[in-house]
């Protein structure tokens, strides 16, 4: 996990506000969900992406680097590479 030095305070209503940087860094726009985990004491907010970063296929998801990329996708990309 990185660190980026800055803090939020919760509002009253329960809401964080994420950095603008932050968002452009994570390509977050107004409307987009998340996910959240915990693990012990720690919150952790994923982008939520629900089929194929690259298709929108939601059946045969391999997970690679923390997306979800379609074995049809990965295998276009290999013909296009000359795999």
């Amino acid at each position: 996990m990185k660190a980026t030095g800055v803090v939020r305070k919760v509002d009253e209503l329960g809401r964080i506000v994420i950095p603008s940087e932050l968002r452009k860094t994570m390509h977050v726009g107004q409307g987009d969900s998340f996910e959240l985990f915990t693990e012990s004491d720690t919150v952790i907010l994923k982008k939520y992406e629900p089929g194929c970063v690259f298709t929108g296929a939601m059946e045969n998801l391999v997970e690679y680097r923390g997306r979800k990329v379609s074995k049809s996708a990965v295998r276009e990309m290999a013909e296009m590479v000359g795999l």
